[in-house]
């Protein structure tokens, strides 16, 4: 098993709130060497820059405060809360039963990790989440 698959399938910590998240957020640091892999796109194989990481978390974060319509977060998991080297992330448009409860196990959306990605088989992946990702760094 891969340190990603441990990762993955292991004991993460939920950002539950969304005073958490953005606190959690300003305790990332930007300039690891962080994989940000969109589940059912291409597994990146290099890190992404700095300033890849950075737009995605802004952009990631504004995403999910605009169609995860709860008063709480709680689609974001970490390894660790304070100083994270894995981060699952949940579209908030594809939940089903995230905690793991249900028959049928739900890929996270997106993951943040400092560890070489696998390939996750996710089911078909909505073309506007496709767009979003495809277009995430076409500002830069």
């Amino acid at each position: 098993m891969t340190e990603f698959e441990s990762k993955l399938n292991g004991m993460l910590f939920s950002l539950m709130s969304w005073d958490q998240l953005t606190a959690f957020w300003a305790r990332v640091d930007m300039g690891a060497r962080w994989y940000l892999y969109a589940v059912g796109q291409e597994v990146p194989s290099i890190p992404a820059l700095r300033e890849q990481v950075e737009v995605f978390v802004q952009k990631i974060d504004a995403l999910l405060r605009h169609e995860h319509e709860e008063s709480y977060c709680g689609i974001v998991y970490a390894d660790d809360l304070e100083r994270p080297r894995f981060i699952k992330i949940y579209d908030p448009s594809n939940l089903g039963v995230s905690c793991g409860s249900g028959k049928v196990k739900v890929q996270p959306g997106w993951v943040m990790s400092q560890f070489a990605p696998i390939e996750l088989q996710a089911k078909a992946v909505p073309a506007n989440r496709t767009r979003w990702w495809q277009g995430l760094f076409s500002s830069q």
